[in-house]
């Protein structure tokens, strides 16, 4: 039988609400302060009783006759197995969904742009959702060994980024919990635009000893946000450039080709799409307009289509300047839909 079961679940709360109000005041905490942070209903009697259970089983400590209580360190170390077991199962959960995702989401964008590309007889590009002004969820800080701690850090859209990070000494669980404490209540919500010189000074000054470590998670949070590197990109129907004789010269038919198969200016022409954050409709580039250097001759229209949380991919569509606009404005309209609802409806 596991110590949580041995105690009780009312034991554990009573505990749990001890080391919160400690970690955050530093103050002794007495039975009447309990009963205002559980949801148990006991009066301060019956608080007192468990209490006095629990310091006689040495989770927590009377420093002062007449005073509250305060953890011990086997108080401190059940309360952060217990946070780490919540949280471990909490990631765990979400990488499985994650994959499992990710694996239909695949087999998904690459029957769209198949489909794309037989319905309007051009080339079709469809990019991976990725983080447009994203927002930071959850960071958890665990050690590693004694040299290394692990930052993992969850951003909006169940994203998850793992960082390892260096350490002078190892930093013990206490410190770790308040690090991830005050990570956590300071920062979820922000996009990397509002983390500020002034937000980090202040972090760092409440870290204290700890402020370089606090400076490394910051660079680990603003990589973890920017735009993915790892986007991918499907394309379907490259080879319909052929069809067209303005396009299909030596020369820049191998440009055009060479282009969906490095993917490189794909990425740039993503990234710029993305990047203008009106962007939620669809784009037209007629010839020079083009991001892209190597379509210059072309015509490339584009579309955003939306996960939430700050997710966003494109859809392309490139062909000779004589392309079929109607169509093809309609083709996106209909997939952008399509895709916007399909993911909507995975939320």
């Amino acid at each position: 039988m596991q110590v949580k079961d041995r105690l009780g679940e009312r034991k554990l709360k009573i505990l749990h609400a001890i080391i919160q109000n400690y970690l955050e005041t530093g103050e002794p905490v007495g039975s009447r302060t309990i009963s205002k942070y559980t949801d148990l209903n006991l009066s301060s009697a019956t608080i007192r009783n468990e209490m006095a259970d629990l310091e006689e089983l040495g989770y927590i400590l009377q420093p002062h006759t007449s005073a509250g209580r305060i953890p011990s360190d086997k108080g401190y170390r059940l309360y952060v197995d217990m946070l780490m077991e919540e949280k471990e199962q909490e990631l765990n959960e979400m990488q499985e969904q994650m994959l499992d995702k990710a694996d239909k989401m695949e087999q998904l964008l690459k029957q769209a742009a198949r489909v794309l590309a037989v319905n309007t007889n051009y080339a079709t590009m469809v990019s991976t959702p990725m983080n447009s002004a994203n927002k930071l969820k959850f960071i958890q800080l665990s050690q590693v060994d004694d040299e290394q701690i692990i930052a993992v850090i969850v951003l909006g859209g169940n994203v998850i980024k793992n960082k390892i990070i260096n350490v002078d000494e190892p930093l013990g669980n206490e410190n770790l919990l308040k690090l991830n404490m005050l990570l956590n209540t300071t920062l979820n919500g922000m996009s990397i635009e509002e983390i500020n010189l002034g937000l980090i000074a202040r972090l760092k000054e409440q870290a204290g000893i700890h402020s370089a470590v606090i400076s490394d998670v910051l660079d680990a949070v603003a990589d973890a946000i920017q735009v993915d590197e790892d986007m991918q990109i499907y394309t379907s129907g490259a080879t319909n450039i052929f069809k067209y004789p303005e396009l299909s010269d030596k020369k820049s038919a191998q440009e055009i080709i060479s282009a969906f198969e490095e993917k490189q200016q794909l990425t740039e022409l993503v990234t710029q799409t993305l990047s203008q954050e009106d962007n939620t409709g669809i784009q037209v580039y007629i010839g020079d307009e083009t991001p892209v250097q190597t379509m210059k001759d072309c015509s490339v229209v584009t579309a955003t289509y939306e996960l939430g949380d700050g997710m966003k991919g494109t859809i392309g569509i490139i062909g000779p300047k004589r392309m079929d606009y109607e169509h093809v404005l309609k083709s996106l309209k209909h997939l952008q839909g399509e895709l916007d609802a399909i993911f909507h409806n995975k939320e």
